[in-house]
């Protein structure tokens, strides 16, 4: 097993990349915090995990409040006694262009998808720090962080941020032992904060089918583990290619 004995933290962990990351890092032997703002939804992925043979509990946090950050991580801790490696999936998405959304609209999207990986980092990478064993961080980005696109304007600049935000964590938390990646998905799975997943939706890349939930945390898991001990500061596209076409070809 490739994380035996280590803890994990993964957000937005109640459904799609989320859950089906929680589920392949259990059976790799790590102990998941399954953390979601539906607490029906965290509880569910911990108990199948732990049906499974695996270990997991569901915490419920505000990813926008850090108050309700810092008490997560007290939680964790004072579960496990330690945290080995955070997964900052958890986004929520705005779908609107410049022209109508509002700043409360904005100020919400920016406070849970790149204040709220932010907050989390910090605080995990105290503990770590204090731990003096190192650690693993992986963000997960988006390509609408690096491409225009006609809506989402705040989800596209948080997931822009996430891309400075994990560099710059790398730069500074590198000398405490502590590795920082990011995964960059495109269309996998479920839409941002939607539960419906249509497999059959027309898609364009090069692989030719729809990206599911599976293909993001197997990229996840390496970024965690020691097959990707020389890599930091990088961006894993798992995108089936397409930041690799030309537009309109």
């Amino acid at each position: 097993m490739k994380l035996k004995g280590q803890v994990a933290i993964i957000t937005g962990a109640g459904r799609n990349i989320g859950e089906e990351t929680a589920k392949l890092l259990a059976s790799e032997g790590a102990r998941i915090a399954v953390v979601d703002m539906d607490k029906g939804r965290g509880d569910k992925v911990a108990a199948q995990i732990n049906s499974a043979g695996g270990e997991a509990r569901g915490f419920v946090a505000d990813l926008g409040s850090e108050a309700d950050i810092k008490s997560l991580v007290k939680d964790v801790v004072g579960q496990w006694g330690r945290i080995d490696i955070l997964v900052n999936n958890a986004a929520i998405s705005d779908n609107k262009n410049i022209l109508e959304i509002t700043k409360e609209d904005w100020d919400k999207v920016i406070a849970v998808t790149l204040t709220g990986p932010f907050l989390m980092s910090k605080y995990v990478a105290t503990r770590m720090v204090e731990q003096g064993s190192g650690g693993k961080i992986v963000n997960v980005g988006s390509t609408s962080g690096f491409y225009g696109r006609g809506r989402a304007i705040a989800y596209a600049s948080a997931k822009g941020g996430i891309i400075a935000l994990t560099r710059a964590m790398a730069v500074q938390l590198g000398p405490h032992n502590i590795r920082v990646n990011a995964a960059i998905p495109n269309k996998i799975g479920s839409p941002v904060g939607k539960d419906e997943f249509d497999p059959s939706r027309p898609v364009v890349n090069l692989r030719g089918r729809t990206g599911v939930p599976l293909d993001l945390a197997r990229a996840v898991l390496f970024l965690v583990s020691d097959d990707s001990d020389f890599i930091v500061g990088d961006m894993l596209f798992v995108d089936g290619g397409v930041s690799s076409m030309m537009v309109g070809q």
